[in-house]
């Protein structure tokens, strides 16, 4: 099993669920999160200046089973992406066990 962890655009969240639950990605969790970028410049409004390093993002926590890893990943590519700098991150890392808490399924018969 793989755990994706992916940080994306606010902005770009309704399209990656959607394509999330087109491959049958049906479960994840998700956060509003601030991360700090690259951009050192502030914008100014109405004579204020804002910091644009602190950056308004939405991070997602996957659990797939192996065979779903590529095309999760996939997904998450071509939805999220806007080909500017700032699209996010996608982090993949092993998990070695989960549990169903209902009926105490483990593995893969977890995820479903």
């Amino acid at each position: 099993m793989k755990k994706i962890e992916a940080i994306i655009r606010k902005s770009k969240f309704r399209e990656v669920k959607e394509a999330l639950h087109d491959v049958e990605v049906n479960f994840f969790s998700y956060w509003d999160v601030t991360g700090v970028g690259n951009e050192k410049i502030g914008k100014v409004y109405r004579g204020i200046t804002y910091s644009t390093s602190d950056i308004q993002r939405r991070y997602l926590s996957i659990v797939v089973s192996d065979s779903f890893l590529d095309k999760t990943v996939e997904a998450i590519l071509k939805s999220g992406s806007t080909d500017n700098i700032g699209d996010g991150k996608i982090f993949v890392s092993d998990v070695n066990e989960a549990y169903r808490i209902r009926t105490g399924e483990s593995g893969n018969q977890s995820l479903n």
